[in-house]
């Protein structure tokens, strides 16, 4: 049986969406409940895929029934495609299956020729209301159909408007459009070599492929792209009798929001124009008014459309972005979808919804997109208006921020706490610039992806961060940087924005962020539906706090390498790695014991009882001391100068051999981790000693502690059950000494794939797991994650070789496998084994879906995306439930 490819309004249903598309199904759904809706009918998306799998040819069937579609509404509407004693005018516009306003073509007044215009203007009495119907038809057709440029069309019209001494479109009269019309039809012959078509049935088949076409245009892509819409879908085609606002000045269109957009007010917001077609309100040509003012011009229109704005809403249970025109007094209704709207606007709609008893809290969840709550977390710029870039990156971290551009870490801390606001630039940056991170209020490199140091440490921090900007060349020596033609220096001000990846020159002004009445409510109902935890990723008291302010239920992972970066720290820390002897170790060490126990304090302090998950330290040595090549620098300039003092001399030597000693081919894959803590136990001890003093001396005060203390890097059980032992020892002696018992859970962090796969081995030693899925997923796949996003996994996404980039949104057909395997081993040799997750994909919202359905017990993640992981946790749930 042959599939119908054409229905029309009066036959289609509103669950036919993916049929149908979103505008053809609305269309279809207003008409049955009765609305006025002038005629139509709409060409199905299966009939767009259809003409792309022949060759972008209309297939034969579809053809046929555009044919018996276009009789019925010829006999609906008394009115005749090509006939100048009747004329039927049409629209024809895209319609996908998910909104992308503005994405795709639109031609409207198609049917109109050099015999119907004449009939039009005697039938209307109108003559210069037809041939401005005219002159747009051919406008649009010679751009959207035969692809000429649209300002060369709009050239000709202001030369004839300068001509004759006119400022708007809607003085021209009937002559000066007879001659526009004139220039245009020889344009057209001149540019396409053919004229354009006289014949109306011609004109709709062209037009109808041309808006098929149109889905595959750049700005289409590039929509779907970003919003992550499937780029099979195809479009449909809404063909629909033409009404006309552009009648006089009893006549109008406009766009219509139930609510406010932008703040989610409960009041109707948009904008229209009298004497005027669709596209002048959206093409700038005239400044439209604001709707209310449609209460005076006409005030019966206006009450009709508050009362049909109220009924779409509560038809469709939620916020519509309406398209109406007014021909001569009688109001219809274009179309009606689901409004854009901002996060702020998102979430007040929702809950106002539910107090409203429209939606239930279930089904306010599910609309809210959780990078939507995300982007409530950070500062963003004000209205930008026409400013434009002045380079552009990744948007590797959300959140505005405008300062003094500084080129290294010890820079944007001086600067910082002289007062002034930076922005630290540098090609890329690594664990030494820490401080610098922390001192500024963004970061900008030239090298990196989205989940790089800087990326990763930024988005913990909530502050904004580019990566990638490679147009940029830093030259961190001079203290400048140049790109597009301009060369900035040290001090010179910029904007970033790190949710679109935009800089910007100069200074912007920025609006703070604020959790609405509106979003601590909805988040309050994701909290009684979810059944995953939430912890925060954070490694200072200050981030601790901000976590819980925003929901945190503990700290899954605590990376003690941060607390050893400190100005103040890191001498003692280079001591420690510079000892020759354990005596000498043992001494640096007793040195940074009270440091690192203060660190523990203020978490334990912060967390008031909640888990705090520590991991011991987990990088290569190398990382805490200086560069190689800055050290034999450094020694050649000494002696070339004879600046020769034999005690330096000796210092600088055991630096250079220490160093070298210390570098590695392969680092990821080297003396790390619980590598390290098994060769230097010495330090696991001083950590695990640090914990042990900060949790009794927080007991000995009343707060509550619970302790998990995570081995990082284990590949074979033994590694964890050495380890194990070791830190057992330290708290039996710790409790020997001081007479404290210390509650604590010792589990590894799964990052190393034989360590997934063998994990019902590792789980006999272990309280819980902790997937790391940033390095699992580098060990998995091969890849270096900044090398990975620098160079390749860019275009492996854009070509489809990889659905996303798994750094963002975890594996699941790859690593995910691994992760499901090691918690159904693990738990069954260890039914109370507490499962995790803590790395950046703890944070995103399809990687938390995966996480419920694998049944871990909780997510961890930065402390700015904790709400973010609420509501994605509770949308898990929901989904569950809904199967």
């Amino acid at each position: 049986m042959t599939v119908k490819t054409i229905y029309s309004f009066a036959e289609g249903k509103a669950e036919w969406k993916e049929l149908l598309g979103g505008k053809g199904a609305n269309l279809a759904e207003m008409t049955r409940v009765g609305l006025p809706v002038p005629p139509g009918f709409t060409i199905t998306t299966e009939a767009c895929r259809r003409f792309f799998a022949e060759g972008e040819q209309l297939p034969e069937q579809v053809a046929r029934e555009l044919r018996e579609a276009l009789d019925d509404l010829q006999e609906q509407t008394g009115k005749w495609l090509g006939n100048p004693d009747a004329p039927l005018l049409l629209s024809v516009r895209s319609g996908a299956v998910h909104s992308m306003p503005g994405m795709m073509d639109t031609i409207l007044n198609l049917g109109l020729n050099d015999d119907t215009v004449e009939g039009l203007a005697k039938q209307t009495g109108n003559p210069r209301f037809a041939y401005d119907c005219y002159r747009r038809l051919i406008q649009m057709f010679g751009n959207v159909v035969l692809g000429l440029d649209h300002f060369r069309f709009e050239q000709i019209m202001e030369r004839h408007k300068q001509v004759a001494g006119l400022r708007l479109d809607t003085e021209l009269s009937a002559k000066h459009l007879q001659a526009i019309i004139e220039e245009y039809q020889g344009f057209i012959l001149e540019k396409s070599k053919r004229p354009f078509p006289q014949n109306p049935l011609e004109q709709l088949r062209q037009a109808v492929e041309a808006v098929f076409l149109s889905w595959n245009n750049a700005r289409a892509r590039v929509y779907r792209k970003i919003h992550r819409i499937p780029d099979d879908l195809g479009t449909a085609v809404n063909v629909q009798a033409m009404v006309f606002g552009n009648r006089g000045n009893d006549s109008g269109t406009g766009v219509a929001f139930t609510r406010n957009p932008a703040t989610g007010e409960q009041k109707l917001y948009g904008e229209f124009l009298l004497n005027a077609q669709g596209e002048d309100v959206v093409a700038g040509i005239r400044t439209p008014r604001p709707i209310g003012e449609l209460a005076e011009s006409m005030p019966e229109v206006y009450e009709e459309l508050m009362m049909i704005a109220k009924r779409l809403e509560l038809h469709y249970k939620d916020m519509q972005d309406i398209e109406f025109t007014v021909e001569q007094g009688k109001l219809y209704i274009l179309q009606t979808r689901n409004g854009k709207r901002t996060a702020q606007a998102a979430v007040k709609i929702a809950v106002d919804l539910v107090n409203e008893n429209v939606i239930n809290r279930e089904e306010a969840l599910m609309r809210i997109e959780p990078e939507m709550i995300e982007r409530l977390l950070h500062r963003q710029f004000a209205e930008l208006g026409e400013r434009k870039p002045w380079v552009k990156g990744l948007p590797a971290s959300p959140g505005a921020a405008t300062g003094r551009i500084v080129f290294s870490a010890d820079d944007a801390e001086r600067w910082a706490k002289a007062g002034e606001a930076v922005i630290l630039v540098r090609p890329e940056t690594t664990p030494d610039d820490i401080h610098g991170i922390l001192a500024a209020k963004g970061i900008l490199t030239s090298r990196g992806g989205m989940t790089s140091h800087a990326a990763v440490v930024a988005r913990g921090m909530g502050k904004a961060c580019i990566c990638g900007c490679e147009e940029l060349r830093i030259d961190g020596k001079r203290k400048q940087v140049t790109a597009a033609g301009q060369t900035l220096h040290e001090g010179d001000r910029i904007s970033i924005d790190g949710g679109t990846g935009m800089v910007y020159l100069g200074e912007l002004p920025l609006i703070e962020p604020m959790l609405s009445a509106e979003c601590e409510e909805l988040l309050a109902w994701a909290d009684e539906v979810r059944r995953l935890q939430v912890r925060t990723n954070a490694d200072t008291p200050e981030d601790a706090k901000k976590a819980r302010a925003f929901g945190a239920e503990g700290i899954g992972l605590c990376r003690t390498e941060h607390m050893f970066m400190d100005a103040g720290r890191l001498p003692v820390m280079q001591k420690m790695i510079m000892a020759e002897t354990l005596a000498e170790r043992k001494e640096a060490l007793e040195e940074l014991l009270p440091m690192q126990k203060e660190d523990f304090v203020g978490l334990f302090r912060a967390m008031e009882g909640l888990p705090v998950t520590i991991r011991l330290l987990d990088p290569p040595l190398h990382e805490f001391v200086p560069d190689l090549e800055e050290l034999v620098v450094s020694q050649a300039k000494r002696e070339s100068m004879g600046d020769v003092d034999p005690q330096q001399r000796k210092q600088q030597e055991q630096w250079i051999k220490k160093v070298r000693a210390l570098s590695e081919a392969n680092p990821m894959l080297g003396h790390r981790g619980c590598r390290l803590a098994l060769t230097y136990p010495e330090i696991a001890e001083m950590q695990v000693e640090a914990i042990g003093l900060a949790a009794a001396e927080c007991l000995s005060q009343g707060i509550p502690v619970q302790v998990e203390i995570m081995v990082p890097l284990v590949g074979h059980v033994n590694e964890l059950k050495r380890l194990r032992q070791i830190i057992e020892g330290v708290l039996a002696r710790h409790k020997a000494a001081n007479g404290s018992s210390i509650a604590f859970r010792v589990g590894t962090m799964i990052e190393v794939p034989r360590a997934a796969l063998t994990a019902d081995e590792i789980a006999a030693e272990a309280d819980f797991f902790s997937f790391g899925t940033n390095d699992l997923t580098q060990m998995t796949f091969g890849y270096s994650r900044d090398d990975a996003e620098g160079k390749f996994l860019h275009a492996y996404v854009e070509e489809k070789i990889l659905p996303e980039n798994p750094f963002m949104v975890l594996d699941r057909d790859g690593v995910g496998k691994l992760i499901r395997w090691a918690a159904e081993q693990g738990r069954k040799t260890n039914p109370q084994l507490k499962l995790g997750i803590c790395g950046e994909h703890g944070g995103e919202q399809k990687s938390i879906q995966f996480c419920h359905e694998v049944g871990l017990d909780y997510v961890s993640c930065s402390p700015y995306r904790v709400p973010l992981a609420r509501l994605a946790a509770a949308q898990a749930e929901i989904a569950r439930r809904s199967q």
